[in-house]
């Protein structure tokens, strides 16, 4: 295999590129287009959330104070502002109704010993006085909303008794992570959706422009000429590698100028294992596109592309939270590597030494696809 006659084969497909207005818009802003869209979407809290309370939280007169402190007043004064929207009912019977009619999604009931309840203990710990449960009913249909509305009611709680200057006899330290201080839900999401991204739009515009290529003719040209399989599967990789480079270096620029991620580890490691699944896609599409007739055909293989990198990759949630039975599918999707070693850079500042097997998964993962390929032209040239 001669390398000048792979990089022929390359300057010829970035040649056509030029002229191909559809392919460049591909290239060039549908990672933009996806970075931004998903950045967006899962950057922003839950806000606005309707609720509605009965309050009957009689209170409870401290002698010392020479005041009657509502505990229940104050929490719902310490809540953050903009999460909730509170509306007040009269009855029990009419907060569940509001919920069980879509228009709320929590009932909140504080009951007329909540105060005392809370209270009595940190006065005088050796007494215990009744029930003074907060009760919330929730409409679960939303786990998320649900659970932000008992978030919201646990932080103003500690709020208000640390206001009152009570301790909780418990306390949980988390000021000092090993990694990933000050890490939001986006710093862990775009390096997923970086490598999503990527493996995507590079996999699939590889396997519809080969699959174009074999319908025009110009596939077979090649085969019939001096041209080798392996030559122009090295055309091939190196140009939409250099393609997938492209998208790299614009997503990598748009996750720290626009979506500002921390990044602790070097940029240039991120770059090179996002550089390592666009290599890996490629190959991988090249592969496809032997079972592939026609452009129509390729398009049927977006499912089988999408669904496992989307869902059993780790862009979402971690794979410890996959069904243990599903959980070994992920081992075989490229992108759970290349997701793994990319957060593991930029969130946990891990060098080469520290993320060398997924980068050798990677490694692995090309060089099968890429023979896999050389493979079915060698098929299609006899």
């Amino acid at each position: 295999m001669k390398v000048r006659r792979g990089l022929m084969v390359t300057r010829k497909l970035l040649w056509s590129l030029r002229h191909d207005r559809r392919s460049l818009a591909l290239i060039l802003f549908a990672p933009v287009m996806a970075m931004f869209i998903f950045g967006i979407a899962f950057s922003g809290e839950v806000e606005g959330v309707r609720v509605v309370v009965l309050d009957q939280d009689l209170g409870m007169f401290v002698p010392e104070l020479n005041l009657t402190i509502v505990v229940s007043h104050e929490v719902l004064a310490n809540i953050e502002g903009g999460k909730l929207i509170i509306t007040m009912v009269d009855t029990y019977e009419e907060g569940v109704k509001d919920v069980e009619s879509g228009h709320y999604w929590s009932f909140i009931h504080f009951p007329e010993n909540f105060t005392r309840s809370l209270l009595q203990p940190l006065l005088d710990p050796g007494t215990e006085f009744g029930n003074g449960t907060l009760c919330i009913k929730s409409d679960q249909s939303n786990v998320n909303v649900a659970s932000e509305v008992h978030k919201a009611f646990t932080d103003a709680l500690l709020k208000t008794i640390e206001d009152r200057g009570y301790s909780s006899p418990l306390s949980i330290d988390t000021s000092s992570p090993i990694y990933g201080k000050g890490a939001e839900f986006i710093d862990m999401f775009v390096p997923g959706i970086m490598g999503f991204v990527v493996f995507l739009l590079t996999t699939l515009l590889t396997l519809i422009t080969f699959v174009g290529e074999r319908t025009n003719g110009t596939l077979d040209r090649l085969l019939a000429s001096s041209v080798t399989e392996g030559e122009i599967v090295l055309g091939y990789a190196v140009t939409f590698s250099l393609i997938g480079m492209v998208q790299v270096a614009i997503l990598l620029s748009l996750a720290m100028l626009v979506f500002d991620i921390i990044i602790v580890g070097n940029p240039l490691i991120a770059f090179l294992i996002a550089s390592l699944l666009a290599i890996v896609s490629v190959s991988l599409g090249i592969l496809l596109s032997s079972l592939a007739q026609r452009e129509s055909q390729a398009i049927q293989f977006f499912p089988f592309l999408v669904l496992p990198a989307f869902l059993l990759s780790g862009v979402f949630w971690p794979l410890e939270a996959i069904p243990e039975w599903l959980r070994p599918v992920s081992y075989f999707v490229p992108v759970t590597y290349a997701v793994e070693g990319l957060r593991s850079v930029l969130l946990r500042g891990w060098g080469i030494a520290d993320i060398w097997f997924d980068l050798l998964i990677l490694v692995v993962f090309a060089l099968i696809f890429l023979s896999g390929a050389v493979f079915s032209l060698k098929i299609r040239r006899k």
